[in-house]
């Protein structure tokens, strides 16, 4: 490898690093802040937020990369030019895409790594994700009886403490309400008393004193509306709950394993075709389905009569209801065939919204399927913009490459959420809605690799001065009259 090789590398490897780590820590904090209410007040022990965060952030990966090979890049010629490093390479007689060489290299190993992690990893990472996420928003909040409220996550039962001294343990003003048979007709009262937890937190201990217990038995026998009431004090009562509710189970994965962003391209490929076939095979279902409503009857024959839908519209109506003796056979006729259409609407209707969802699914496969080569394809476009964008504007640090780093990424992200939203509804096709942004952006990666080819001062006040000059003169030339 060459030193000018080596020189670029060296100028790449640590602004890459370091945007990749600053973009991925953005990424995982939205999530954060999405996900907060899932998370607290549950117990959770910290190495099951870490793996959440850290399976979280695996499905950032692809979005975090183009961004970081966008601002390295700028970041790198842009310092190159700053230090006239790159007029001492041109002026040693080397091409633009000669010292572009081992970062097109790099740009292209990146590429091929954000697609096998997208192929590979990723469907992996979002099945244990989804998972251990499912499994977080469905668990019950963890022991925390507070003072004056009452506490019911422990199923049949209400607790309400009025008063806990400091060390958490001892409580005063107990009231118990239980209703395991779908009744309140048991309570404990005490005054005082002790809460703590046995065997491994599995279960919580009251031990009350000085209380009563009260309880009501049910209606006497011969039908009459007679209760029996009973009341016991007690100097020492302890009241066991089973706390295995509350602990932390995680869900079983195969019933994320069939989701679409669980499936790698060969499983969203095989996917895709079952999914054609169904609804295709749905689809002639229906058909025939509909074609035994759409016929002409006549109940009233002894043998029915029958017209098919072909030749509906060639029916002469007003003869059949003629033939008819009365009005009101007539108005039955009507009256059943207005019942026959509107079961044809319902019928219809229920089948539209079923096709509609299948075509929605498949779609969705589609667009997962793209996704995985469109992501991993941005990294080389970002790539075709950031490296001449830097040799243009010849300015490293976070100031101004930055700036253009986050405009570009802001309309790279959009045209691509807009793209993933029109492909998911069917107004553009996956294959358009999905690689939109790459489109979008791909001319702008050329035209700005010719101007840095030819030094074109794009980002020069005088440039655009110049621009403006010629327009005024073309104008002026124009206005004189000829002679």
């Amino acid at each position: 490898m060459k030193k000018i090789d080596q020189l670029v590398l060296r100028n790449f490897v640590g602004p890459f690093l370091l945007t990749f780590l600053i973009t991925l820590f953005i990424f995982v904090m939205q999530f954060l802040w999405m996900y907060i209410d899932d998370l607290v007040g549950k117990g959770l022990e910290w190495h099951i937020v870490l793996e959440l965060i850290s399976l979280a952030s695996a499905s950032f990966v692809p979005l975090a990369l183009p961004l970081a090979v966008l601002l390295s890049s700028i970041m790198t010629y842009g310092n190159l030019g700053e230090h006239y490093e790159l007029v001492a390479m041109k002026a040693a007689g080397m091409s633009l895409y000669r010292f572009l060489l081992p970062l097109i290299i790099v740009a292209i190993l990146i590429s091929g790594t954000a697609f096998y992690f997208a192929n590979n990893i990723l469907p992996i990472a979002n099945l244990k994700f989804g998972t251990l996420l499912s499994t977080v928003r469905n668990q019950k909040p963890a022991l925390n009886i507070k003072e004056g409220i009452f506490y019911t996550d422990i199923e049949g039962f209400s607790i309400r403490v009025s008063d806990k001294e400091e060390d958490n343990r001892t409580i005063h003003d107990v009231l118990i309400y239980d209703h395991t048979d779908g009744n309140n007709d048991n309570v404990l009262s005490a005054k005082t008393g002790e809460m703590f937890t046995q065997s491994n937190n599995r279960y919580l201990v009251l031990r009350l004193y000085d209380g009563h217990r009260y309880s009501e038995g049910k209606p006497g026998i011969g039908g009459k509306q007679l209760y029996e009431h009973y009341s016991t004090h007690f100097n020492v009562f302890e009241k066991w709950f089973d706390l295995s509710d509350l602990e932390f189970q995680k869900q079983d994965e195969s019933s994320w394993s069939n989701h679409y962003r669980m499936l790698n391209m060969a499983q969203l490929q095989a996917a895709i075709d079952t999914l054609e076939f169904s609804k295709n095979k749905r689809l002639g279902e229906y058909q025939n389905n509909v074609s035994q409503f759409l016929k002409v009857r006549d109940p009233y024959l002894d043998t029915i009569k029958t017209v098919v839908v072909d030749t509906c519209l060639k029916y002469d109506w007003n003869q059949q209801l003629v033939a008819f003796d009365d009005k009101d056979r007539e108005l039955r006729a009507y009256e059943k065939a207005l019942q026959e259409a509107r079961n044809v609407k319902s019928f219809s209707g229920v089948a539209t919204r079923d096709l509609e969802y299948r075509l929605k699914n498949i779609r969705k496969h589609k667009v997962e399927w793209h996704r995985k080569i469109a992501l991993s394809f941005a990294c080389l476009v970002m790539f075709m913009i950031g490296a001449p964008l830097g040799a243009i504007i010849r300015k490293g640090g976070l100031g101004l490459p930055l700036l253009l780093s986050i405009t570009l990424f802001v309309v790279f992200h959009v045209t691509s959420m807009t793209g993933e939203k029109m492909a998911e509804k069917g107004v553009l096709e996956p294959l358009v809605g999905i690689w939109l942004p790459n489109f979008v952006l791909l001319p702008l990666g050329i035209f700005l690799l010719i101007k840095a080819r030819d030094d074109s001062p794009l980002f020069t006040m005088d440039w655009y001065f110049g621009i403006i000059r010629k327009i005024k003169e073309l104008n002026t030339n124009h206005a004189k009259p000829s002679a």
